[in-house]
């Protein structure tokens, strides 16, 4: 039997993980001590998320383990040793603001966690698949330079701009530009995971996403765009916009969409990948109008205010490229559109809240 292990089990890309390969017959090893519930308060728990994947996956089995303690991290590598064949990793501290309150908890947890994952999986079962989760945000606030043109509920790109059709590609570079602390934690995740790959031989890729999203996500208002500004418009709880007018854009992709990618790298892998993923043309929407999409799907009004100063190192406009990925795996596409996308997580959330 195929053996995984997908740390960050019961986070939103995690738990998908964990649901899509019980499907495929995969044995499953989550890893996940629910520090999402530390970064971010009671809210943004995670328990709720594994209690249901140990209920509804057989082939399920939970280790609540800190990815920066190498030591227990080495019980589970040593136990299952080569049949473990893939590690999709998508534990982190992902947030802008929360890395700047410590930035080294944020650091350990990002580069170093993945550094002891990657070094076990050497020592281990080298001959893994190992998916790291990593994020446009190790371009820094690069895209703010594009030429941005402003309309009437977002920001676009210039029309004559290379990007304008498809989106950032990963020619886009990663120095001379401001990352936030997460951004510096992440690329430095990133770039090991590369060199592991380049200099060991081994079958790594970096996925460097947008906005992932679903009814998986335990939204908080740190992290989980959409996720939380649906809590908040169904609760009538106060959402604060941050900067750029409410117009800054981002490209959304659901939970299953991204893991099907991973899972398509899984099976047919490279060595030292790296792609951009997220919603593209096909799932973009500004704060703006995502307000107005969860207006319309709730019925209600959204409590919201402005605070002019924007976030360090966040971006105007971000929508991802995702042809590297698609010339490369053409039988992958698209399954959600953004409408689909907050209806179900309207409907997620009308169970749980």
């Amino acid at each position: 039997m195929e053996i995984a292990i997908v740390t960050g089990s019961a986070g939103l890309i995690g738990s998908e993980t964990v649901r899509f390969l019980n499907g495929k017959k995969v044995k499953v090893l989550g890893i996940d001590n629910n520090m999402r519930q530390e970064f971010f308060g009671e809210d943004a728990s995670t328990d709720w998320n594994r209690k249901k994947l140990e209920e509804e996956c057989e082939l399920y089995t939970h280790y609540s383990i800190d990815i920066r303690s190498k030591e227990n991290l080495e019980k589970v590598f040593s136990e299952y040793g080569n049949d473990i064949k893939l590690i999709v990793h998508s534990a982190a501290q992902p947030s802008h603001d929360w890395a700047a309150k410590d930035p080294i908890k944020d650091f350990s947890v990002n580069a170093n966690g993945t550094l002891n994952l990657l070094e076990l999986a050497r020592q281990y079962c080298p001959d893994t698949v190992f998916v790291h989760l990593s994020t446009n945000k190790v371009y820094g606030d690069t895209p703010n330079s594009l030429p941005l043109v402003e309309k009437e509920t977002r920001w676009e790109i210039d029309e004559s701009h290379s990007y304008f059709k498809y989106g950032i590609d990963e020619s886009m570079s990663i120095d001379n530009t401001t990352h936030s602390l997460f951004g510096v934690s992440k690329a430095a995740a990133d770039l090991l995971v590369q060199e592991y790959g380049r200099y060991f031989g081994m079958k790594t890729a970096c996925f460097r996403g947008g906005c992932l999203t679903g009814s998986g996500h335990s939204g908080t208002e740190l992290h989980g765009f959409l996720s939380y500004i649906m809590i908040c418009n169904m609760k009538n709880n106060p959402y604060t916009v941050i900067g750029y007018k409410g117009k800054q854009v981002r490209d959304n992709i659901h939970s299953y969409d991204l893991v099907n990618a991973l899972y398509h790298f899984y099976k047919r892998p490279g060595v030292a990948k790296v792609y951009n993923i997220g919603g593209s043309r096909h799932s973009n929407c500004s704060i703006l109008e995502a307000i107005a999409h969860c207006e319309e799907i709730s019925g209600n009004k959204m409590n919201w205010t402005y605070k002019e100063e924007s976030r360090i190192g966040d971006h105007i406009w971000w929508i991802s490229d995702v042809n590297r990925f698609k010339d490369d795996y053409p039988e992958w596409d698209y399954k959600y559109t953004l409408p689909q996308i907050f209806s179900e997580i309207h409907k997620g959330l009308t169970n749980r809240i």
